[in-house]
């Protein structure tokens, strides 16, 4: 596994770990992050850790046309109980994505340091935040990062029932150039709205056909 320094590029995929991880070290920098989402790389890391850039296999994903929704979130989208935008708070939805409780998580992998390193991407319009709100209140949202038809999601958090599911897919309602959501790893939330594994080198393959 390589270390990477200053402007060392990433290593071939040939060279990456059983458990996914292609280099460690470096920094958040905006190149660095924009060559890493560009390869289908994406660092995830402790506080107390060295960066560590993942591409597993296999990779989770949500192909557009087998987004599932439930009969409650269809009544809820119907009735347009909350409201959404996109891009108008995104370091608040980055910091209430840190905090927020989650069964059997403790602790968070989205520190300062995250932050600050995709605050700087969205001001480039590379990341982007989409916000639920419930009046004035921000109750739920999400964010990533997109590469021409690809979404590559990081995380996103609810303080009302079904909250980021709602942004979720009014995201992918209102924006049809989104053909793949980027889901990274396993989650059975994500699997629910159907999310599914595929190979690691079938995603890329895809990845780099849709990212144009």
């Amino acid at each position: 596994m390589k270390r990477l320094e200053h402007n060392i590029p990433f290593p071939s995929f040939e060279e990456i770990s059983e458990e996914g991880i292609i280099a460690f070290g470096g920094e958040l920098t905006t190149k660095r992050l924009i060559e890493a989402y560009s390869k289908g790389i994406f660092p995830w890391y402790g506080a107390d850790e060295p960066v560590l850039w993942w591409c597993p296999d296999p990779r989770f994903v949500l192909f557009r046309e087998k987004l599932h929704l439930s009969k409650r979130v269809r009544k809820l989208l119907k009735e347009k109980v909350y409201r959404v935008t996109y891009d108008q708070r995104f370091e608040e939805v980055m910091h209430h994505c840190a905090t927020v409780e989650r069964k059997g998580q403790h602790g968070t992998w989205i520190h300062p340091e995250m932050i600050k390193a995709y605050t700087a991407l969205h001001r480039k319009g590379i990341a982007h935040s989409v916000e639920v709100w419930q009046g004035e209140e921000l109750i739920g949202g999400l964010y990533g990062i997109r590469m021409g038809a690809v979404f590559c999601g990081e995380s996103m958090f609810s303080l009302a029932p079904n909250a980021s599911e709602y942004g979720f897919i009014t995201m992918l309602e209102e924006d049809e150039g989104i053909s793949m959501v980027d889901c990274q790893v396993y989650s059975a939330y994500l699997e629910r709205l159907g999310a599914e594994e595929v190979p690691r080198d079938i995603f890329l393959l895809l990845f780099h056909l849709l990212k144009g």
